[in-house]
């Protein structure tokens, strides 16, 4: 691990002052991601500022019915939080089937949505990766590749978003809320805050430098009932999806009146399945239409030389949480 100067500011105003003096600097919450990659000599920050302590460790109901996630607050109190647990069981579904307890009760919430690729050629720093070093190629184009996207890639890069919060947060129409360093804050779109690779894989998300994640903003709930987050992995537990799917539905006796659908791990970003929301509305829910929605969801996905096999994987996942979601009560 190289050098750095550590920094532990008493409040979000100084974290912001801070960071906009040196763009070599990174937030450090639970550290689950951060440190590991620091050494393993992938990341390099010149400055590390602490802010796992600053004041956003609180669940509170917003104005419109939903609810604000506290961007500091620990994963695992957020996944346990009567209200998540109540409301939005989907995203404590998703967010318990991630790591282990012992990393769920480090890791924040801000510092979920900032997870890097888990792809084995950012990690290796012998190896070409345009998102740990732009320009140098991307090792997994015609690499091993059987873990990498199927939508939204570019020759620059087929790295996958590793998130399971994330895929949630998608379906559930979340947003982000961020300050500034002069004081303001804006809101993001959760479907516009990661971004695909294009040309400029190093970026993640869209955040500007310096810009502090200070909450995660849930609508109004709409799917307490009809829910299901789908995770296919290689073991059981302690692993990083192949596929996954967020399911949520609203239904009349057996017929869809509402969905929200995203796809984790096949993109550079949690994939949400606009297109097939709207087909799903007004449908009644059976094998036959879940299975039409899923050939649906995988009818533009582009396969890579070793990754063929997660269009039908997806397509199975995809049913199968549509199948337990209709089927809850």
């Amino acid at each position: 691990m190289r050098p750095f100067q550590f920094h532990s500011p008493s409040n979000a105003a100084e974290a912001l002052q801070k960071h906009s003096r040196d763009q070599k600097t990174h937030y450090l919450g639970g550290g689950t991601n951060l440190i590991d990659l620091m050494k393993e000599d992938v990341e390099r920050p010149d400055h590390l500022i602490e802010v796992a302590d600053l004041p956003f460790k609180e669940i509170t109901q917003t104005a419109n019915g939903g609810l604000m996630l506290g961007a500091t607050l620990n994963n695992t109190e957020t996944a346990n939080h009567k209200l998540v647990r109540k409301n939005y069981p989907l995203l404590t579904m998703a967010m318990l089937s991630a790591a282990t307890e012992q990393i769920r009760n480090m890791a924040t919430n801000g510092g979920n949505l900032l997870q890097r690729t888990r792809c084995p050629y950012y990690f290796e720093t012998s190896m070409p990766c345009n998102k740990r070093e732009p320009g140098s190629g991307c090792g997994a184009l015609n690499g091993a590749n059987s873990k990498s996207a199927l939508f939204g890639w570019s020759e620059s890069c087929v790295a996958t978003h590793p998130s399971d919060m994330c895929v949630a947060l998608a379906a559930l129409n979340a947003k982000v809320h961020v300050g500034q360093a002069d004081g303001s804050s804006r809101v993001i779109p959760f479907t516009e805050f990661h971004r695909l690779p294009g040309d400029q894989p190093e970026k993640d998300t869209n955040l500007e430098t310096g810009e502090l994640i200070t909450g995660i903003e849930l609508p109004e709930s709409e799917f307490p009932d009809h829910y299901y987050y789908y995770k296919v992995r290689e073991r059981s537990s302690y692993a990083f999806a192949l596929v996954s799917a967020a399911v949520g539905l609203q239904m009349q006796g057996n017929t869809i009146t509402k969905a929200g659908l995203a796809l984790g791990k096949v993109a550079h970003k949690p994939w949400k399945l606009e297109n097939v929301e709207r087909y799903l509305e007004g449908k009644e829910a059976s094998l036959s239409t879940f299975e039409a929605a899923a050939d649906l969801a995988f009818e533009d996905a582009q396969p890579l030389s070793k990754n063929e096999y997660k269009i039908e994987l997806g397509k199975k996942t995809l049913v199968q949480a549509l199948v337990r979601a209709a089927a809850r009560s």
